[in-house]
């Protein structure tokens, strides 16, 4: 139970992460939709198949789920280079953060009942993918130990403690100014993205998860670099 308890955290705060950052920057009621559909995805899914989830094409679903996150992240990304560089909203930017989430709040309320289909999907398809991993790892270590009840009671009580740490730690995520947020989340949808893909592809990352903290640690050292790039560049442009 201790094993399949670690293990499933791992994996969840994975999927957590994703669902914060999204909530926090896109809104909670498409993203909570997404995890409620992926959860009773999981459930059919696991209630279909049962042991026979193992011999699920896992690494297929890494590489395509992988390579929409990159795409994602990259473009969350390069919109928040071009804002830190100074060529996007680059005269008080306090005032121009004021203004535009008024102009959110308008819309969100004029389009109250409107799906965030962005949201829905970005956090669906997270939980989904860590949610099979979980499901591997239960029955894996369950099978092997004659117990899959008592791995399960593992996992449950590992998506219960990430849930509850999660509910702790969305307020002062909120207060967050958006753009830096943007960029800690793009950072985050391209790393998911590269780790996940590569390791669908049949990369054998050294550490295994504890690699991601490296792609992690690379992505923002290149994405922190291109705003310098940027902002070196903007500076050499005469002003008209």
């Amino acid at each position: 139970m201790l094993t399949v308890f670690l293990a499933a955290a791992v994996e969840m705060v994975e999927a957590t992460t994703i669902v914060l950052a999204v909530g926090v920057t896109r809104g909670w009621r498409s993203a909570l939709l997404g995890v409620a559909a992926a959860g009773g995805a999981l459930a059919v899914v696991v209630a279909l198949l049962g042991p026979a989830l193992t011999h699920l094409p896992l690494d297929a679903l890494r590489v395509v789920v992988g390579g929409l996150l990159l795409v994602f992240g990259l473009q969350w990304l390069r919109k928040a280079i071009m804002r830190a560089g100074g060529v996007v909203a680059r005269h008080d930017e306090d005032a121009i953060y004021r203004r535009e989430l008024a102009r959110d709040r308008d819309v969100a309320r004029v389009a109250s009942g409107a799906m965030d289909w962005y949201a829905f999907t970005i956090a669906f398809k997270g939980v989904f993918l860590e949610g099979l991993e979980v499901a591997f790892i239960v029955l894996t270590f369950g099978t092997n130990q004659g117990n899959v009840g008592l791995a399960a009671l593992g996992a449950v009580l590992a998506v219960a403690t990430v849930a509850v740490v999660a509910v702790a730690v969305h307020r002062p995520l909120s207060r967050v100014p958006e753009n830096t947020l943007k960029f800690a989340v793009g950072l985050m949808l391209v790393t998911f993205g590269t780790f996940w893909g590569a390791e669908g592809a049949g990369v054998a990352w050294p550490g295994g998860e504890a690699a991601i903290l490296g792609v992690l640690a690379t992505t923002t050292a290149a994405a922190l670099l291109l705003v310098v790039l940027v902002r070196t560049r903007v500076q050499r442009v005469p002003v008209p």
